[in-house]
């Protein structure tokens, strides 16, 4: 897999990878109906669209060639301080290869005034827990509302400095 820039054109792969992650995370959490409705909200075609070159941000995809097999969103706050870590998603018949450390490390470098990536995860996706941990993140704090909004969906809030080489 090599990681580059999403386009237009990668919308409809990005789209179909969001709603099985999702459907084989979070279907037994909150059940298949709410997870269809959380995906046709936050993952439709015209919500990613507004993510391609939206200001101060990047979206990634890990493209092997042939498919896309994860993708990254984040973008920038406290005046470039600290990357936003809003969506990092690999296939499920693919996690565990490296791909999401890939798509963690190349959002780290586009934003190279960044002192800290922050992100929100679910308690209970504890595949995603274990892998936040494991790449060096600690609980900072809590969430009743994931993703922004009023989307009564609770998550640990998670940091981890970056450290760049000199």
């Amino acid at each position: 897999m090599f990681v580059r820039t999403a386009s237009a054109r990668d919308l409809p792969a990005i789209r179909a990878l969001l709603v099985a992650t999702w459907h084989d995370t979070y279907d037994a959490i909150y059940g298949p109906d709410r997870v269809t409705a959380i995906t046709e909200e936050w993952h439709s075609l015209p919500a990613l669209e507004a993510r391609i070159g939206a200001p101060n941000s990047e979206f990634l995809v890990a493209d092997d060639g042939e498919r896309i097999g994860g993708m990254a969103f984040a973008s920038v706050a406290d005046g470039g301080a600290t990357v936003l870590l809003h969506q990092l998603y690999v296939l499920p018949q693919l996690q565990g290869r490296g791909i999401g450390g890939l798509l963690l490390d190349e959002i780290e470098g586009c934003f190279p005034e960044a002192g800290r990536v922050r992100l929100e995860v679910e308690e209970k996706n504890l595949k995603a827990v274990a892998f936040y941990r494991a790449q060096g993140f600690a609980e900072v704090g809590r969430t009743a509302n994931c993703g922004g909004g009023e989307s009564g969906i609770p998550a640990l809030v998670y940091e981890r400095p970056i450290v760049w080489a000199d």
